[in-house]
């Protein structure tokens, strides 16, 4: 495979890189997590500007029609900056339901709000216990004349504070653990009988619990198939799952550039710690673990296209049990080369360290997708 960049990609990462170098330093994000909702309505609205949040959409529905390359830059970007906007949630996981799913009608009410950034977007999915099968649904949507009920609660939906429109899986029929009779609906987040319960996450994003009682929504909120958006649902979630080894990958990257210039000016016994032999073997360690983790990214980024479901998924959940053991390695390193000083909220480097183990746990850890290779004869298997 060619992984060379071409000349639009490589300017795309430039404009992004450039962005978030000027407007996103520790002190910017620290002052962005403190605004309402947990994130900079101002720096949101630059990737507007930017074209970022149109990326993956098609021309014809106001986007740029780019592919899983570009988002692999604008995630690694991403990473990179530790930004909380909701980027993954609205445009990975929203644009992927209503690129892969939506009907033209949904498309024209929903995709520009999320270019130009008026709308935002939370995926309604965890129930207590699932763990990460993406069919264990016991939230139910009943028919009503035309439209649909919905009724149960959802758990840790990012940006579900603050999203303006839920994307929410529901079981249409069968029972908690059948994979079909599950259904995606978009609802509104102000729609009566939503309960939102918003709380900031350890890593600094911001997610809620929500809890739905009687909530009416008519025909057209139904994303697809009602009774079997499961193949959707997956689909999307491996999209979500490339997204974040990307944005893993840019975080570890960082990780390590923080780490050698401490371990450069650290001083113990008189001289800087990076001259002892076995810190920098750590660090030569750790360099290894990243490109491993990069390699594997950009492999599950190419996979996204892939024709078979299974191929797809077996490669990207190949990618993620790479990346999960390279951050765990590279973010415990980061920390312990740092000493006590990576534990405090004033390093970034502690920072890096929650971000990466949020991603290691979100949509399906290391252990889960280890199993998902094996049992599907993968390439880790």
């Amino acid at each position: 495979m060619d992984f060379d960049l071409s000349e639009e990609q490589r300017l795309l990462k430039e404009s992004v890189d450039g962005l978030l170098a000027d407007a996103y330093d520790f002190d910017a994000r620290k002052k962005y997590m403190k605004e309402k909702g947990g994130w900079s309505k101002a720096l949101w609205g630059k990737l507007a500007e930017q074209g970022l949040l149109g990326l993956p959409f098609a021309e014809t529905d106001g986007g740029f029609g780019a592919g899983a390359v570009e988002t692999m830059i604008v995630m690694e970007a991403l990473g990179k900056a530790l930004v909380v906007e909701p980027y993954l949630a609205t445009v990975v996981v929203a644009g992927g339901f209503l690129r892969h799913g939506g009907s033209a009608e949904q498309k024209a009410k929903y995709i520009p709000g999320i270019i130009d950034g008026s709308r935002t977007f939370g995926f309604a999915q965890l129930k207590k216990n699932s763990r990460y099968d993406l069919f264990d649904v016991v939230t139910t949507a009943k028919k009503k004349g035309a439209g649909w009920v919905i009724d149960g609660e959802k758990f840790v939906v990012l940006n579900g504070e603050n999203a303006d429109t839920l994307i929410v899986t529901a079981r249409t029929k069968g029972g908690q653990r059948d994979k079909t009779g599950i259904g995606v609906f978009l609802v509104p987040a102000d729609a009566k009988g939503v309960t939102r319960k918003g709380y900031p996450t350890q890593d600094g994003l911001h997610a809620a619990d929500i809890t739905f009682t009687n909530v009416e929504v008519g025909a057209d909120a139904a994303i697809g198939d009602p009774e079997n958006g499961l193949p959707l649902i997956e689909r999307v979630a491996d999209e979500a799952r490339i997204a974040l080894c990307a944005e893993a990958v840019g975080a570890m990257d960082e990780s390590l550039k923080e780490t050698v210039e401490y371990i450069k000016t650290r001083k113990q016994f008189g001289v800087a710690i990076g001259s002892f032999q076995s810190l920098q073997h750590r660090a030569a360690d750790m360099f290894v673990a990243l490109e491993q983790a990069r390699s594997m990214s950009m492999f599950a980024t190419m996979a996204s296209d892939f024709d078979d479901a299974k191929e797809r998924s077996s490669a990207v959940a190949a990618a993620k049990v790479q990346v999960g053991k390279s951050l765990k390695f590279v973010g415990q390193q980061s920390i312990q080369l740092h000493g006590g000083i990576g534990m405090t909220m004033e390093a970034k480097i502690g920072h890096y360290f929650k971000r990466l183990t949020m991603i290691e746990n979100t949509l399906g850890d290391t252990d889960y997708h280890l199993r998902r290779v094996s049992e599907g004869g993968g390439l880790l298997a």
